[in-house]
C-alpha cells in the first residue's frame, strides 16, 4: 500500500468519528483501529495524526473541485461567474458539513492557524490556475489574497446556512464577489487617472517590482524581489 493509499484508508475511517470527536487524537486512534493500518505506518504517513488527516480531507475537496471545473464548459460565463462557480464547486464537494465545521475549529487554534491559512491559500491558488490566471506581478498575490477572504467568509456563512439548497450562501457569495469587482475597478481607475498615478507613484513603483514566486517553489508561497 502506497503512502497515499494509506492516508486515504485512514481518512475514510476517520470521517465516521470526526462528527463526534473532531479532528483529534481519539479520532486518529479510532481510524487506525478501523482501517487496519499498523500504528507505526499510520504515524509515519501522518506524523501529526488527525491534523494531517484534516489537511488530507481539505486536499480531497480541492481535487473534487478541480475535477468538476475540468468537466464543465465555462466559456460562456462572465469571469466573475466563473470564480463564483469555482467557489461553489468547492463547497459542494463537501460530503459532510460537520467535517468542515470541525476543521474550522481545529485550524482556529493558534498552533494550527498557519496550516489553515495555507490550505485556504492553496485552494484559491488552484482556482485561479484552473481559470487560466497568468499574472506574474503583484496581482498574483492580490488575487489569491482577495479570493481567500471571499472563500473564508463564504465558508463561515455556509456552515450556518439552512436555506433550501444553500441559496442564501450563493447570494452571499455573489455579493462578496461584486465587492471584489468594485475594488478591482477602483484599482484600475487609480492607474488610469494621471493625477492619482502621480500621487501614488512611489507605492506603485514599489509594487511593480513584486513578482510571483517561481512555479517550482509556489508550495511555500515565497515572493521574489526584482532589483533594478
Amino acid at each position: 500500500m502506497t503512502d497515499r493509499e494509506t492516508i486515504t484508508a485512514l481518512l475514510e475511517a476517520a470521517k465516521l468519528h470526526v462528527p463526534f470527536d473532531g479532528w483529534s487524537a481519539a479520532t486518529f486512534e479510532a481510524a487506525v483501529a478501523d482501517s487496519g493500518v499498523a500504528p507505526g505506518v499510520a504515524q509515519a504517513v501522518c506524523p501529526r495524526g488527525a491534523v494531517d488527516l484534516a489537511l488530507a480531507y481539505h486536499a480531497e475537496g480541492d481535487a473534487l473541485m478541480l475535477e468538476r471545473l475540468t468537466a464543465t464548459d465555462l466559456s460562456e460565463m462572465r469571469f466573475r461567474d466563473r470564480v463564483a462557480f469555482a467557489v461553489r464547486a468547492r463547497l459542494e464537494a463537501v460530503d459532510d458539513r460537520e467535517l468542515v465545521r470541525r476543521g474550522v475549529t481545529l485550524f482556529a487554534l493558534p498552533q494550527y492557524a498557519g496550516d489553515g491559512a495555507k490550505a485556504i491559500w492553496g485552494t484559491c491558488d488552484k482556482i485561479w490556475v484552473a481559470l487560466g490566471d497568468t499574472s506574474e506581478d503583484v496581482n498574483w498575490y492580490t488575487k489569491r489574497a482577495t479570493l481567500s477572504g471571499v472563500y473564508s467568509s463564504t465558508v463561515l456563512y455556509w456552515l450556518g446556512d439552512d436555506s433550501p439548497g444553500h441559496q442564501a450562501t450563493w447570494e452571499f457569495l455573489d455579493r462578496r464577489i461584486d465587492d471584489v469587482m468594485q475594488f478591482e475597478k477602483v484599482k484600475a481607475q487609480v492607474r488610469d487617472n494621471k493625477l492619482l498615478s502621480q500621487v501614488f507613484a512611489g507605492p506603485l513603483k514599489i509594487l511593480d517590482k513584486v513578482r510571483a514566486p517561481q512555479a517550482h517553489a509556489r508550495h511555500d508561497m515565497p515572493g521574489q524581489w526584482r532589483g533594478e
